[in-house]
């Protein structure tokens, strides 16, 4: 993704694989038949290697195909009830998987490119205990002028281990779900 697009897609330059996610994703719909060719042809190319299969939540998305056509091959897409609902997850050779943090579509500019942002540092800042959601609401919290995102992800991961969240308010898919298939 270049140009505009470009801002929607975030990676972790090591790969490391230590936190939740890998990078973040801000899709301008929850179409997925629309928006999965663009994330597959940017991966590809970030990457320089080619996606073979998405997986991802099947009542946060819409219009969900079978397959997406790419350069030389079709992208089988699964959708699955058990996958966080903020994720989508990517089969790429040679890096097992690829999990990226699905921002909502409706979110603002200012908070979608905090949650772009934080999703790439998660893994340092939290050790790996940060959940896709809790980046969403760490973005989209409105704290003290000094509460910086490592504070805000800090206290999401004391949630994680039993504490209590500062809002006690949890993150949940902006999009309102769909009926079973």
């Amino acid at each position: 993704m270049t140009g505009p697009g470009h801002e929607r897609l975030s990676l972790d330059p090591d790969l490391t694989r230590q936190g939740a996610v890998d990078g973040a994703w801000w899709p301008a719909t929850y179409d997925a038949g629309a928006e999965l060719p663009a994330l597959i042809a940017a991966i590809d190319q970030r990457l320089n290697r080619r996606v073979l299969r998405v997986g991802l939540h099947v009542d946060t998305w819409d219009n969900i195909p079978h397959r997406i056509a790419a350069p030389g091959r079709q992208v089988k897409v699964g959708w699955f009830r058990t996958i966080d609902p903020h994720v989508v997850n990517l089969i790429i050779p040679g890096i097992e998987h690829l999990n990226l943090l699905v921002i909502p579509p409706d979110t603002t500019p200012a908070a979608a490119h905090k949650a772009l942002a934080m999703a790439t540092r998660c893994r340092a800042d939290s050790r790996g205990r940060t959940r896709p959601g809790d980046i969403l609401a760490a973005a989209g919290q409105k704290g003290p002028a000094d509460a910086t995102a490592e504070q805000e992800l800090s206290l999401a991961g004391w949630d994680n281990e039993g504490g209590q969240t500062r809002t006690g308010n949890r993150s949940k898919p902006h999009h309102q779900p769909r009926s079973p298939r």
